[in-house]
């Protein structure tokens, strides 16, 4: 599954929010649901490890100029729960791109 948000900050000002924002991924979904995991495997790209309703799923963020693109691997077992997984990225996405509040 793949979900693409743009925006004009320029990739600099979005790896700036990403690095400071990463630890509240988890906090984006319902409370006790995912353990999240984030490790930056390049300049432009974070990867996550998410363990969710006793599964183990991996995903990915890329950053370009005028887009983030958000990546999951949902197995077949959840692919139930793909509109809710869609959701929740893209409220995350947003909140992580977001300029900070005061």
């Amino acid at each position: 599954m793949r979900l693409v948000l743009p925006h004009s900050l320029g990739k600099e000002e979005v790896r700036r929010r990403l690095h400071d924002n990463s630890h509240k991924i988890a906090g984006h979904l319902p409370a006790g649901i995912a353990d999240v995991t984030t490790d930056w495997t390049g300049e432009d790209r974070m990867s996550m490890a998410i363990s969710a309703m006793g599964q183990n799923l991996s995903g990915a963020v890329e950053i370009g100029e005028e887009e983030v693109a958000f990546e999951l691997e949902l197995p077949l077992a959840l692919s139930f729960a793909k509109p809710m997984a869609e959701a929740a990225m893209r409220q995350m996405g947003e909140k992580l791109l977001a300029a900070p509040k005061g």
